[in-house]
């Protein structure tokens, strides 16, 4: 049986976290934006639409 592939949600990384709160550039490392205009994809579930909530205003999400 093959196994369903998970839906996934592109991030990108738009807007410097300089000058933002602690845990705003916490939550970028932990998605994995490091660079500007670097591009993650990872897999649609709760808790990374709560990570793309609290960094809204920095990150862009592409169609996946």
């Amino acid at each position: 049986m093959a196994k369903a592939k998970a839906k996934t949600v592109k991030i990108q990384l738009v807007k410097s976290p300089i000058g933002y709160a602690q845990n705003q550039k916490d939550t970028l490392k932990a998605l994995g934006l490091r660079k500007m205009n670097a591009v993650v994809e990872k897999e649609d579930n709760a808790a990374i639409q709560g990570m793309i909530k609290t960094v809204t205003h920095l990150v862009k999400v592409l169609d996946a």
